[in-house]
């Protein structure tokens, strides 16, 4: 069982992700789902998660050279603060069905409560997440790259490229 430190910051346990890692991070991700699709290996369509699994799925989209792409936006986070999951917008429901043959694509599965959600809506969807945190990987049936329950990934879409002056210490 491991205690909290109170000293520790909340960025000392990030993980700092850049564009080139996730582009090489997606890119293995439609690799892994290369012909798995139900079709004779292959994906009616690619759903992203947004905003988050907007540049995984345009990534993968491309790489699997899936013409089809929808979204379906859930907001489940106020800042850093995880709260009830619920659609702000859902894809086209003709598209959809129950989910065969489509790829919902995440960046991250943290508490799995975003993909739970989406998972009801369409059980025979395979959802895809780049990285995926321990307390949601059960939600999740293909990932890259699994991360602490308690690290912080920072995106390249939240990060700005500017100095910063160090927490702890001047010299």
């Amino acid at each position: 069982m491991s205690t909290k430190d109170p000293h520790r910051l909340p960025h000392e346990k990030g993980f700092h992700i850049s564009w080139d890692q996730i582009h090489r991070d997606s890119r293995a991700l439609a690799w892994r789902l290369d012909g798995q699709g139900p079709d004779e290996g292959a994906w009616r369509a690619v759903v992203a998660i947004t905003r988050g699994g907007m540049a995984p799925a345009m990534i993968v989209s491309r790489e699997l050279d899936i013409r089809t792409v929808d979204t379906i936006s859930v907001k489940s986070y106020h800042h850093q603060a995880q709260g009830q999951a619920q659609v702000l917008k859902a894809p086209d429901a003709g598209l959809m069905g129950d989910g065969t043959g489509i790829l919902v694509i995440d960046d991250l599965v943290d508490s799995g409560k975003t993909l739970e959600l989406v998972r009801e809506m369409y059980p025979n969807a395979h959802f895809a997440t780049v990285y995926a945190k321990p307390k949601g990987r059960p939600m999740v049936d293909t990932f890259i790259t699994e991360v602490s329950q308690d690290t912080w990934i920072f995106f390249p879409w939240d990060m700005a490229l500017q100095y910063v002056e160090p927490y702890r210490g001047t010299d």
